[in-house]
């Protein structure tokens, strides 16, 4: 088959955009950076691939909270075209700012489709925190087949704390295995040390930590003294959704 087409979305802000094509490139496929206008104007189209990924970044500079502009764009321009791309069995991620757009347009969690279920707030040391954490992969979803006990990945943010909309989506992420990656030691206050999430199919995942920013062994910090890997951390992932898209569309 052909190689599987990632569009990797990006508009004013949107700064992990090239590293996110190059892992998917890396991984096996071919990923294209397009801007929101060019899907709102119908220059491009989201049926034309089979991944979409929305990356890091500052959106709009996060006015108002981050992520939440891009996530109106998508939720009020692009509505129809997303649901039709997801209910085909595509695959989403959303990193960083990415996972806040997704579930502030009401596609995360997805518990009641379309409903604002949770948020990410400001990290609980009113700061910005750019440093390394170890990750613990909670539920075997699309993207993390066959990921380590333990990942190393970067963050980058101030506002990453997730907070579910109450106990009752708190306990349905859990009943539902929707919680992908724990943080081991939680650098930002998330309710539950929660770094990611996944819908309920298991093709659509959000995370802070970013795992572009660890697809080649020497981007680990410590490589000199602990060894290089053939592949960072972050690799599997990506190449976790290429395979899905080889074996299923």
């Amino acid at each position: 088959m052909k190689k599987p087409r990632a569009i990797v979305l990006r508009t004013a802000g949107t700064n992990c955009d090239n590293e996110t094509a190059s892992a998917f490139k890396i991984a096996g496929s071919v990923s294209e950076l397009v801007h929101i206008n060019e899907l709102v104007r119908g220059e491009k189209f989201l049926k034309d691939f089979q991944i979409l990924a929305i990356p890091g970044g500052f959106t709009y500079g996060d006015d108002i909270a981050s992520g939440k502009i891009l996530a109106n764009e998508i939720k009020y321009k692009l509505n129809e075209d997303l649901k039709n791309f997801i209910n085909s069995g595509k695959l989403v991620i959303g990193i960083c700012n990415g996972f806040q757009v997704l579930v502030k347009a009401g596609i995360l969690p997805g518990i009641n489709k379309g409903a604002i279920e949770s948020t990410l707030s400001f990290n609980d040391s009113g700061s910005f925190i750019d440093k390394w954490v170890e990750l613990e992969p909670c539920t075997r979803c699309v993207w993390t087949k066959g990921l380590k006990e333990t990942i190393y990945l970067p963050i980058a943010h101030g506002e990453g704390k997730f907070i579910p909309k109450d106990s009752d989506v708190l306990n349905q992420l859990k009943k539902n295995k929707q919680i992908v990656f724990k943080y081991v030691d939680n650098p930002n206050g998330s309710i539950d040390n929660i770094a990611g999430i996944c819908d309920t199919t298991g093709r659509v995942l959000g995370l802070m930590p970013h795992p572009e920013r660890h697809i080649l062994g020497t981007q680990h910090p410590r490589w000199t003294r602990e060894g290089l890997k053939e592949r960072g951390d972050g690799f599997a992932i990506f190449k976790n959704g290429v395979d899905y898209v080889k074996e299923k569309l």
